[in-house]
């Protein structure tokens, strides 16, 4: 199987050998940055744009969408918990190198009516089609047993999302869609990727980039936490000790 990152980058070359026969996507999202403040309770991007046809004829069978939004990719660590002698313990674990910390995914119809497998796995269309890079299982039914835990687990964080058939397409050429971003989302560098797909072929795709940063005490805790720690865990223990006596003082008075 062709790993999706060299299909992303074969796909212009194909494009450039096709001349102006195929389509071409003019993508763009509604918040090139997001800000996380205290306030923070997660955003609502809107993701649209335009499909370009050559000489502005379009197919008569009306082309798919599909859109992406995915964040920095994480390893992570999988622990199965199981019950011994009454008392819940760590048994079984499973380390993924590159999960997604957030994917998001909407398409004009549901992906088993606009792609095969084959080509949902490439592109990655779809949570249960993420390549994890798993690097402690052997076993496929192990392997598949932990990788649903982990889509299970952000799903229900809010981090995994699929919204199927939300894409409106306009006349066939104009498109738009909405996808939530969590509140619970990391700083970093997202992707907002955009597909077309005719006839079970993805044709054209783009890319749009999102910055998702911390601002005002939040950005200033954070680079203190990571460029500062040692200052920054005694800070911590001083503020900590510093409330529990304050608040006994409290008690006492009262």
């Amino acid at each position: 199987m062709m790993p999706r990152w060299r299909a992303l980058l074969a796909l212009p070359a194909a494009l450039a050998l096709m001349g102006a026969n195929e389509p071409q996507l003019v993508p763009d999202v509604s918040q090139r940055e997001v800000v996380i403040q205290y306030s923070f309770t997660g955003a609502d991007l809107l993701l649209f744009g335009a499909i370009v046809y050559p000489d502005g004829r379009r197919p008569d069978k009306p082309a798919d969408i599909v859109v992406v939004l995915k964040g920095p990719e994480q390893s992570i660590t999988m622990r199965e918990k199981q019950k011994v002698a009454g008392i819940w313990v760590n048994a079984d674990t499973a380390r993924f190198r590159s999960a997604p910390s957030f994917y998001a995914m909407a398409s004009s119809r549901p992906i088993g009516r606009i792609v095969d497998e084959r080509t949902a796995a490439i592109y990655e269309l779809g949570v249960d089609k993420l390549q994890l890079s798993p690097s402690s299982l052997n076993e496929s039914a192990e392997l598949s047993r932990f990788q649903s835990g982990l889509v299970d687990l952000r799903a229900r964080s809010g981090l995994f999302v699929e919204r199927p058939g939300i894409v409106e397409i306009t006349d066939g050429v104009l498109y738009r869609a909405r996808l939530p971003l969590s509140a619970r989302v990391i700083v970093g560098d997202y992707t907002a990727e955009t597909f077309l797909v005719q006839d079970g072929r993805v044709v054209a795709a783009a890319v749009r980039d999102i910055t998702v940063r911390k601002s005002g005490f939040e950005q200033f805790m954070a680079s203190a936490a990571e460029h500062w720690s040692f200052v920054y865990g005694l800070v911590a223990i001083a503020m900590a000790v510093g409330m529990g006596w304050a608040a006994g003082a409290i008690a006492r008075r009262i």
